[in-house]
């Protein structure tokens, strides 16, 4: 019944994110954080190269893996465009296994709130542990739902050309507070001369966690100095305004 990051919502992601386009200052955090940084670093769930392509341009030895070949498709796209070196994996976060091992593994402004299973990610987070060289650097970025409101449907037009655009619905549909997840349905439209030419229905889960109980799985899987940052300010202790927290494990 639903797509995963189909056709449509790549070509909407990939007109309202270009590469380098910043997140709330995410590009611009990240990069501090990678200054020094000389070994490999791998995006998890690289996209279709919005963060991934700065870092390539900056000199880092940069990589990438997501589960979506339409965004990877996207992401070589850009990448040749700009004569960069595409190293792109496909595969699935929670059992992935590549040969190289990294300095520093990153995942800005969320993506790691889009693995809705608790185990699914605590494997995830395992193999990043897996795939970092001692003394490796995870960065990642936690998403709270501080201003969810179940039922909320907002729509939005984006005109691509004189003859097409996109039109988004965004349905709150489910807060489980149980299980820690809020669940959102998005319906994309593709217009062309007025017609309705093709659709899509996305399924988009977040899943949200406790400073401290995120802090207890990264130490149970073996990361230690752990710190954690609110928006995007280094060492800005998190409070209840706090919809962005950063984390920095250093695999042992």
């Amino acid at each position: 019944m639903y797509s995963y990051y189909g056709p449509i919502s790549t070509e909407l992601y990939d007109f309202t994110k270009p590469v380098g386009h910043s997140i709330s200052g995410d590009i611009e955090y990240y990069l501090h954080l990678l200054t020094g940084t000389n070994g490999k670093i791998l995006e998890a769930g690289v996209g279709s190269g919005r963060f991934l392509i700065p870092l390539l341009e900056k000199g880092f030895d940069a990589e990438g893996i997501d589960y979506s070949p339409e965004m990877l498709a996207s992401c070589r796209k850009r990448c040749a465009e700009r004569g960069l070196p595409a190293r792109l994996y496909e595969g699935n976060l929670s059992n992935f296994s590549l040969h190289s091992k990294y300095e520093a593994v990153v995942m800005p402004t969320g993506s790691f709130c889009l693995i809705e299973q608790s185990k699914e990610a605590i494997d995830a987070l395992t193999c990043i542990y897996q795939h970092l060289v001692p003394g490796g650097r995870l960065i990642v970025d936690l998403l709270l739902p501080l201003h969810w409101r179940t039922g909320e449907i907002s729509t939005s037009y984006y005109q691509l050309s004189d003859t097409e655009g996109i039109a988004l619905e965004s349905k709150s549909v489910e807060m489980d507070w149980i299980n820690q997840t809020t669940l959102t349905v998005l319906k994309y439209e593709k217009w062309k001369s007025g017609k309705l030419v093709d659709t899509e229905l996305q399924r988009f889960p977040l899943r949200w966690y406790g400073i401290e109980e995120f802090q207890h799985i990264l130490k149970n899987i073996g990361f230690s100095d752990i710190t954690c940052s609110a928006e995007y300010i280094h060492n800005k202790k998190p409070s209840i305004e706090s919809g962005l927290v950063t984390f920095e494990a250093i695999r042992k």
